[in-house]
C-alpha cells in the first residue's frame, strides 16, 4: 500500500515529530529505540550473570574504579530494565522516551567506561552505540507545539497533515 504524499511532500504515513528532519535521523530515531531495547535485554543478561556467579568477569590490570562483579551486576540489571523500557517507549514514538534515551545513552557511556577493565571491546561496542543513539535522538527535530516545518520553512499543523 502507498502513502500518499502532502503537498510538502512528506508521507502522510510518517511519524509528523520527525517530519522537516534528515531521513537519516528519522530512521535513526527508529534504530535508536530498537538498540536501546537491544542493549537493554543484553545489560539485562550481563546483570544476571554478575549477580550469579562472581568469577564469570575477570579484571583486566588495575584500574582506579573498583566495584565487586556483584555491584556491576546490580548496576547493569537495573539501567538494562530501563533501558529496555525507553527504548520501547521510543519504537511507540513517546516524547518522554527520546528525552530521557538522551540521558540514558549518556548514562551507559559512562558506566561503559568504568566496565572496560571486566569487557574491554564490549564496553567500546556500548559506547559507540551509545554517542549514536544520542545523536539519533537529538538529531531529529521536533517542535513541542505539535507544529511541524515542511521543506520550504511553513509551520502546518500535524494533526491536518
Amino acid at each position: 500500500m502507498a502513502h500518499s504524499t502532502t503537498p510538502a511532500g512528506t508521507p502522510s504515513g510518517t511519524d509528523p515529530h520527525l517530519a522537516g528532519g534528515s531521513p537519516w535521523a528519522a530512521g535513526g530515531t527508529m534504530f535508536a529505540g530498537v538498540l536501546l531495547l537491544v542493549d537493554g535485554v543484553l545489560d539485562i543478561l550481563k546483570g544476571i550473570v554478575g549477580i550469579a556467579k562472581d568469577d564469570v568477569y575477570t579484571r583486566l590490570g588495575d584500574y582506579v574504579f573498583k566495584f565487586n562483579v556483584t555491584t556491576w551486576g546490580w548496576i547493569h540489571l537495573i539501567l538494562g530494565i530501563v533501558l529496555a523500557v525507553v527504548g520501547w517507549g521510543i519504537l511507540k514514538n513517546a516524547l518522554w522516551a527520546r528525552a530521557t534515551g538522551v540521558m540514558l545513552a549518556a548514562l551507559s557511556i559512562v558506566v561503559n567506561f568504568l566496565w572496560l577493565p571486566y569487557v574491554p571491546i564490549w564496553a567500546l561496542i556500548s559506547i559507540g552505540i551509545g554517542v549514536f543513539v544520542i545523536w539519533a535522538l537529538c538529531a531529529a527535530r521536533t517542535d513541542p507545539s505539535g507544529m511541524r516545518k515542511d521543506p520550504a520553512g511553513a509551520r502546518r499543523d500535524s494533526a491536518t497533515g
